[in-house]
């Protein structure tokens, strides 16, 4: 039926996606872009293979640690800086998704600017000196829209995604080849001194192959002859794919792949995601994996011959524009990743992972000496696995052949104490411990001694004229007042159509909006009117199955709403006598991302639409003709651009004005001082979209999660996503990203369409900030992963004083610690922010702490008596704790109100 939309409409269409791609990247073109960062030549032309144990660089197994991160998530501004965080947290690869639907918006038309300039994105990882596993799929997954396809595909003849078919199977290698061809002309493949090590074609597609029966595996082995066909020179893998031909990789994806077997004894252990938390959606909690349970898993995984692990996700980022998934994932992607959505490093999660990689770079040459492991029973649910034990007969530097172990509690509840060639060692509950001499634990999965961070968003600004700017390098002013425009409920346009029935709303809108209007008109007669008052019936729609968001106005009245993926509705209304304009608001909020037959979710309605309570039955609304308006008034004017704001007849807005629905605001806001990462808080406001200068930051919704289910997280056992969560009762989410890149240094325009109702004049800019760090370290901890080298190690050239634990502080870059909160050294009690003394405590903690870190950016303390000058408790394991605050070194953006 969508065919038969005027040429007008659908050119109409095309113009404005083409406009918001405009918008969002500056440029689209039909070839790639010139990157900011010229040639690629970051290596020696490598070749990259594979045998039954590792990857293969350059002639060398490695073990390798990647993370993950999707460049369109964050700005090109952002990337150096999270690139840097990766390499610094252990990281030898990034891992990413390139995403057709952000490079392909029109068929055949191709945007590589922006947030899409792929090419930038990779050589900026070579010029890291990092390598690149690219996921090209194109079917992503990813939480984000439509799983990564452009809505145009589905308006293909006689297609069907992702199984044996001939019009999929054609836009699909084109993507692919472009993107392969792309790469090899950049000189980005390994064997051109390029990044790019691997790639991966299709994406989890053993989860749904049996939805499409013998055309499944048929599309399994033409995807992966493809891909090799088209000659980039280094592997192809494809994730959960147990059928995987014998020369793609299979790989695993999971919280968990310790027990994983790829389908050759030929292929080595791949891990492409381990999911280091998990997203959300409006109305949930937050999901938070414990770092001492993340740990464990990637111990357990190399412990258990893995050889590639990445960490899915390293950041997460932001879903700017509309780019989430869903339906109803929220616009961030945070992931409770090790690098938050602002770029600021999530602590201890970032910290005991860059310890962990260190400890298992330290067991790299015995991993790749051996081929496997020897396994011995340590107790009921301990045990080990020894790679290169004595009869190896491999040299290392001259001396022994490396040894390396991996000792494991897998009790969920219970420590253990176990004799491993002849030393005693205790194992927590739940975790293991690395020996890359077979002798010296340097890392337990379970004993975090890395920093905690606390991060707030400070120095909040009302975005109120009434608030003046006073020293330009304390305050952030507001140079005007809220103004207003009320959005057109119903028709706005003459860029409509009428038809008879109910249209499925993607083949209207091709989402080139979340908004869909449809009108239509009912006679209710002076009989209906008495039959009703009569009997008592109250008319209601009654929809079959709805997705995501109905909204219902009656005579331009405001009716009710409702949400839901594909629920059945039943909305009371009612009529007055005569003519009455019935408006149905069909709205999606991200669109499906997973599952088989994609192409056939689509959005609106589907089974019966009608209106029950009529003298003479129910009236079919399928049969009547109705007008369709795609799209906001207020977005076809570009009421959030710089250039066409000021064309509109904006008002201003009154302090005591009632908060409306479908209302369009903007004011002006002058940038914060300092390179902190800036928020808004929308937590005053309903549900709606938002943009800065143009930039469109997401969706928001202040929907509430529910009351119960978030209490004490305990690390132990199986993680499950709703097992450790937080923000019970609370929204979730009131603080959206606003990339500093995006802004002005003065009179930024932040404009706000509103569905519900909100109150503006409470909207204020925020600093995303680490303010308060802690840390808390024992003797029995291990010293600093930095202290031990292999060589040592397999030397025996490892002292007592060597093997110290230390306490190490760090603000974040260009802050300074100015205070210390908090200092003992004994047996202090409590956690983080809610520490305390006790009876075994070092009177001088404070004073020593102090000394050794005010006015720095980092310090460390060893954790033993020589450094306090005294035992405050003999035969006591002592603890060091402390608690810091830390502030911009300059004093510039040190504001509030």
């Amino acid at each position: 039926m969508a065919n038969r939309i005027t040429d007008l409409v659908v050119q109409w269409l095309i113009c404005m996606l083409l406009l918001m791609m405009i918008i969002e990247s500056s440029t689209t073109t039909t070839t790639t872009t010139t990157s900011t960062t010229i040639g690629a030549n970051f290596f020696k032309p490598y070749n990259v293979s594979y045998d039954n144990r590792a990857m293969i660089i350059d002639g060398e197994r490695r073990m390798l640690i990647s993370a993950g991160i999707h460049y369109p998530r964050a700005t090109p501004q952002m990337w150096p800086d999270l690139l840097a965080k990766c390499k610094e947290g252990g990281a030898d690869v990034i891992q990413t998704y390139v995403f057709w639907n952000g490079h392909e918006p029109v068929r055949g038309q191709y945007n590589f600017q922006g947030r899409y300039d792929l090419v930038n994105f990779v050589n900026l990882v070579g010029a890291s000196g990092l390598y690149l596993h690219l996921r090209i799929g194109p079917y992503v997954c990813a939480e984000w829209n439509f799983g990564g396809f452009p809505v145009w595909l589905r308006d293909v003849p006689g297609i069907e995604f992702r199984t044996d078919n001939g019009p999929f199977k054609d836009e699909m290698q084109k993507f692919v080849k472009k993107i392969v061809d792309m790469m090899r002309e950049e000189n980005l493949l390994s064997w051109q001194g390029g990044p790019i090590i691997m790639m991966q074609i299709e994406n989890e597609y053993g989860n749904i192959e049996h939805s499409f029966g013998q055309k499944g595996k048929d599309y399994v082995k033409w995807a992966a002859k493809m891909a090799v066909g088209l000659e980039p020179g280094i592997p192809w893998v494809m994730c959960r794919q147990t059928d995987a031909p014998d020369y793609i990789l299979d790989a695993c994806n999971g919280y968990y792949c310790d027990g994983f077997q790829p389908n050759s004894p030929k292929k080595p252990i791949l891990w492409t995601e381990n999911w280091s938390g998990w997203y959300t959606t409006w109305g949930g909690k937050l999901p938070h994996r414990p770092v001492e349970d993340l740990a464990f898993a990637v111990a357990r995984f190399f412990q258990r011959g893995g050889s590639f692990m990445n960490s899915y996700m390293f950041f997460g980022g932001t879903n700017f524009g509309r780019t989430s998934g869903g339906p109803f994932y929220t616009t961030t992607y945070d992931y409770d990743a090790p690098i938050d959505e602002y770029g600021l490093l999530s602590q201890p999660k970032w910290g005991h992972l860059k310890d962990l990689h260190a400890a298992i770079k330290l067991c790299e040459p015995a991993l790749v000496a051996a081929d496997t492991a020897h396994y011995i029973n340590l107790g009921p649910s301990q045990e080990a696995h020894v790679y290169g034990a004595e009869g190896l007969n491999i040299s290392w530097q001259g001396s022994q052949s490396p040894c390396s172990a991996f000792l494991a509690n897998i009790d969920e509840h219970k420590s253990a104490s176990v004799t491993f060639l002849g030393q005693s060692y205790t194992l927590p509950p739940w975790s293991v411990s690395i020996l890359p001499d077979c002798r010296n634990t340097v890392f337990n999965t379970a004993k975090v001694g890395a920093q905690i961070s606390i991060k707030t968003a400070e120095f909040g600004l009302p975005l109120l004229s009434a608030v003046q700017s006073k020293n330009k390098n304390k305050y952030s002013s507001v140079s005007k007042s809220w103004m207003t425009i009320k959005e057109t409920t119903g028709i706005w346009s003459q860029n409509n159509f009428t038809e008879q029935g109910i249209w499925e709303h993607l083949n209207v809108t091709k989402d080139w909006s979340d908004y869909l209007w449809l009108k239509t008109r009912l006679y209710v007669s002076a009989d209906d009117i008495a039959y009703w008052k009569k009997s008592g019936v109250t008319l209601a729609i009654v929809i079959d199955s709805m997705r995501d968001v109905l909204t219902v106005f009656i005579n331009d009245q405001l009716a009710g709403s409702v949400d839901g993926h594909w629920i059945k509705v039943t909305l009371p209304i009612q009529f007055k006598q005569g003519y009455n304009d019935l408006v149905l608001l069909s709205e999606t909020v991200g669109l499906q991302n997973y599952g088989a037959f994609l192409e056939r979710d689509g959005g609106g309605f589907r089974g019966q639409v009608k209106i029950t309570g009529f003298r003479n039955g129910d009236v079919d609304l399928r049969n009547l003709f109705w007008t369709y308006q795609v799209g906001l008034k207020g977005e076809f004017l570009e009421l959030y651009s710089e250039e066409e704001t000021p064309k509109a007849s904006w008002g201003d807005l009154s302090l005591d004005a009632i908060p409306s629905a479908f209302t369009w605001y903007k004011t002006y806001f002058d940038t914060p001082d300092g390179d902190e990462p800036v928020a808004v808080d929308l937590g005053s406001m309903g549900k709606g979209q938002a943009w800065v200068n143009g930039h469109h930051i997401g969706r928001y919704w202040t929907r509430v999660a529910p009351k119960n289910g978030c209490g004490t997280c305990d690390y132990r056992g199986a993680y499950h996503s709703s097992k450790c969560t937080t923000n019970c009762g609370e929204p979730t989410q009131t603080w959206y990203h606003i990339p500093r890149s995006w802004l002005h240094e003065s009179d930024n325009l932040l404009v706000i369409f509103e569905e519900v109702g909100g109150n503006p004049f409470e909207i204020t800019i925020k600093l995303r900030s680490t303010r308060t760090v802690c840390a808390q370290v024992s003797e029995s901890h291990y010293a600093p992963l930095g202290k031990w080298s292999q060589v040592d190690l397999i030397n025996g050239k490892v002292s007592k004083t060597d093997r110290a634990p230390e306490i190490h502080l760090q603000c974040e870059p260009g802050h300074v610690l100015s205070s210390i909160e908090f200092a003992s050294y004994g047996t202090p009690q409590g956690s983080c922010q809610k520490f305390s003394t006790s009876n075994c405590h070092a009177s001088n903690s404070l004073s020593i702490v102090s000394k050794a870190c005010l006015g720095r950016n980092s310090c460390s303390l060893q954790v033993s008596n020589s450094v306090f000058g005294i035992d405050p408790c003999r035969h006591i394991v002592k603890t060091l704790a402390v608690e810091a605050r830390c502030v911009l070194s300059s004093g510039i953006g040190s504001f509030q109100l």
